[in-house]
């Protein structure tokens, strides 16, 4: 495991948003950009970070409305198209000329499908390893195929928090009050061998108010009026078996129409096995990039 110490830097988006970076690991590496999810910032990643530091450039940022990244309050501010221009403008500042590999868990992962897909991205994304963050899209397909009601059912009861944060102004209130992050301490718990570093991350109040708006300006239009995107980018799905938000039956078929290089695997952990195995990760990782890219690890000149 590498030390882990992160320089920290801005770019602004396209809509004046600015968003805050932070590097570590080989300067001299492959780039690896790793988007976090909710109710997160961006030192979910420290465990990879140091993982992975000796062998890839990483770089996290916290999502907009999270850590020190930029707040809008305006919900539209927290829309797809947003997000996917924040990313652009990350991997611009970093890495203008050579494709990135991309990691990404949570809401990091749900919206991470959309540059993956997205034409503009061609030869600007050399890998993708999505955790515990189907594209909504490719769920709203999943949930019309009637061969599995059952496996649709059990998982809109895992996903019922979605739904309730569609409510106006109750679901900051009880984010505000440290209910949920209880709830995250007992998720983040499972697969731990050490209770006392369970949390590693912490979250600000904003990081889980301002991240509702994900929620709200996301997934109801995205769910029930899905526009799915095939992708050739070499994309890898980790599965954590005991995850109660992501089952692994969502998480491992709804992209396989739609992506012509995946990589399935089922892994050992719950939701936060990003933190709770961070060494795990980086194993899976490491070795999708390799297997991917080869010795020309991360060198082939992205098209702009």
């Amino acid at each position: 495991m590498t030390h882990l110490s992160a320089h920290a830097s801005s770019v602004t988006s396209a809509d004046g948003t600015r968003i805050a970076v932070f590097e570590s690991g080989n300067p001299k590496g492959p780039v690896l950009v790793a988007v976090h999810g909710y109710p997160d910032n961006h030192t979910v990643w420290d465990g990879i970070a140091g993982e992975l530091g000796d062998r890839y450039r990483v770089i996290t940022y916290d999502v907009r409305g999270a850590g020190a990244s930029d707040k809008p309050t305006a919900r539209s501010a927290y829309r797809m198209d947003r997000l996917t221009e924040d990313f652009a403008a990350v991997i611009d500042a970093v890495s203008p000329d050579v494709p990135v590999h991309l990691l990404a868990h949570d809401w990091g992962a749900i919206q991470s499908w959309a540059p993956v897909s997205d034409p503009a991205f061609v030869g600007r994304i050399a890998s993708h390893t999505s955790i515990s963050g189907p594209s909504m899209d490719y769920c709203g397909m999943w949930f019309r195929d009637r061969s599995h009601v059952g496996a649709s059912l059990s998982q809109l009861l895992h996903s019922y928090y979605m739904f309730l944060f569609q409510i106006p102004k109750l679901p900051e209130k009880i984010v505000s009050l440290g209910f949920v992050e209880k709830g995250i301490t007992r998720v983040e718990l499972l697969g731990r061998d050490d209770a006392e570093t369970a949390s590693p991350v912490v979250r600000a109040v904003p990081d889980k108010t301002n991240g509702i708006n994900l929620y709200r300006a996301n997934v109801l239009q995205r769910v029930t009026r899905p526009r799915p995107r095939r992708t050739f980018v070499p994309t890898q799905v980790l599965a954590p078996v005991d995850d109660p938000f992501a089952t692994v039956r969502i998480a491992t078929e709804a992209p396989v129409p739609y992506v012509d290089d995946l990589t399935v695997t089922e892994i050992p952990g719950s939701h936060w096995v990003v933190t709770a195995r961070p060494d795990l990760v980086a194993i899976h990782v490491h070795d999708f990039i390799e297997a991917k890219t080869g010795p020309e690890l991360g060198k082939r000149k992205a098209r702009r």
